[in-house]
């Protein structure tokens, strides 16, 4: 291992407020900042808007007020792209601001570790017309208000939480119509997510107890298959799956699923249902194959698109041709697979957070001289870095690599372990060269890191 800098960033403590639906969790949004100071200039008025029930439509309206000046404050002072901190402040002053912002609207939420920005993208696009949405990924309660106030479109597509599924749902009964995406569940953020059974438990009860809502459920999981058992309304989407190390055993039962040409199956009767909606070479759904060529590489992105489809399609009726050529035209998604320039240099841009989106990148990044693996240890990205050492980064067929981020001695060491050229650098700019283009794969703050000191070519 090279140790080009030795220099640690000091470990420093963040006070977490605020409440997540998961005991012990946090609400912070990926990458986002506190409020400005001015944000708490206005709590003075939550004790006289929040006094009485009766005065509901002005309650709304102070808050919708007090978040487009909390929001346009944060992005002229440079303390994030203004879509959260004012969103506390409004939940501050109208608590119920999220089922009055959803009242009489056409509702899809979509959900799952991995994948949200970018599923959330293609439905956009496969609706084929205009919709609200958080294209942002600020994906928490404030981040939901912030897009619904800034666009009344009859129809949302929003990214959520997975861990705040069960919340949206329980605002969303004033909706049209809603339809909830179940992608995937894999362990991210343990520090703050828990555990992907409790996850699927939450996800059951919340699907159970929720007004009647159309389910589109990657059934190729079986913790979401778990979540869906007992619906009456759901779209049933198979995949193909190469990462299930964390639905091992039966969430019924517990004893050992058994993997194998797509399926799965326990002993005790649980087993991977039919699908109305298949990705093959093709997207196939009743009885007629829909051919995928997607701008965004990765067969990942094909489920994606796969779920979008499901969704436009078969729950919302748009015309097949027409959501496989919206989609095929997505080139990029919040910087995900985008090639910028840093410093006279270009680089790909990927994004991974755990050992399931680890596994998929080591499987698209093709053999190359270089690879820059960038990780910190934010809030966003989750205090604890012991899941680099289930990630199968030997996989990976680039051999030298440069290690980045707050946790760049942890990752070093991983990769040494399995037995990589290892450089440990603030700076990857002197091992590259003209004409070139880097991979780089980045969490949540190195990725948001990268785009701010970059610029598209």
């Amino acid at each position: 291992m090279r140790l080009l800098d030795r220099k640690r960033r000091p470990h420093t403590r963040e006070v977490r407020t605020g409440e997540s639906p998961l005991k012990g969790a946090s609400s912070f949004e990926k990458s986002q900042p506190r409020p400005p100071r001015l944000a708490f200039l206005l709590l003075p008025l939550v004790s006289v808007v929040r006094m009485s029930p009766l005065i509901a439509p002005l309650r709304t309206a102070v808050a919708l007020g007090a978040m487009r000046l909390v929001n346009g404050a944060s992005r002229r002072l440079g303390q994030g792209a203004g879509t959260v901190a004012g969103g506390r402040v409004a939940l501050l002053l109208q608590p119920r601001l999220v089922s009055h912002l959803l009242k009489g609207r056409s509702v899809v939420l979509v959900t799952g570790t991995n994948g949200k920005t970018t599923t959330t993208a293609l439905t956009v696009a496969a609706m084929g017309q205009p919709v609200a949405s958080n294209v942002t990924g600020s994906n928490m309660l404030a981040g939901v208000v912030a897009a619904l106030a800034a666009d009344r479109s009859h129809t949302a597509v929003l990214e959520v939480d997975e861990s705040y599924l069960s919340l949206t749902l329980a605002d969303s009964h004033l909706a049209e119509s809603v339809t909830v995406m179940l992608l995937n569940l894999s362990r991210d953020q343990l520090d703050r997510v828990t555990e992907v059974r409790s996850i699927a438990a939450l996800w059951s009860r919340a699907l159970h107890d929720a007004r009647p809502v159309t389910v589109v459920a990657n059934v190729s999981d079986p913790l979401v298959a778990y979540a869906v058992a007992g619906l009456d309304r759901v779209v049933k989407v198979r995949v193909p799956t190469t990462w299930n190390s964390d639905a091992l055993s039966c969430p019924l039962c517990t004893q050992a699923l058994s993997f194998g040409d797509g399926d799965w199956s326990c002993h005790c009767g649980f087993t991977s249902p039919d699908a109305n909606v298949r990705l093959g070479r093709d997207i196939s759904w009743n009885g007629s194959n829909f051919p995928l060529s997607l701008s965004l590489p990765g067969a990942f992105n094909a489920a994606n698109a796969t779920m979008a489809f499901a969704t436009a399609v078969v729950v919302h009726a748009h015309d097949p041709a027409e959501v496989i050529a919206a989609m095929n035209a997505v080139t990029s998604v919040a910087g995900r697979f985008e090639i910028r320039e840093w410093r006279g240099r270009r680089w790909r841009l990927m994004l991974a957070k755990n050992p399931a989106g680890i596994e998929a990148l080591c499987r698209e990044v093709g053999p190359s001289r270089l690879l820059v693996i960038d990780m910190n240890d934010g809030i966003a990205d989750g205090r604890d870095p012991s899941w680099l050492y289930d990630a199968p980064f030997e996989n990976l067929s680039t051999r030298t690599v440069i290690c980045m981020g707050s946790r760049r001695l942890d990752l070093a060491t991983r990769l040494q372990y399995a037995g990589f050229e290892v450089l440990v650098t603030k700076n990857p700019v002197d091992f590259t060269r003209d004409g070139e283009v880097t991979d780089v794969i980045a969490n949540y703050t190195a990725f948001a890191d990268w785009m701010n000191r970059s610029q598209p070519c």
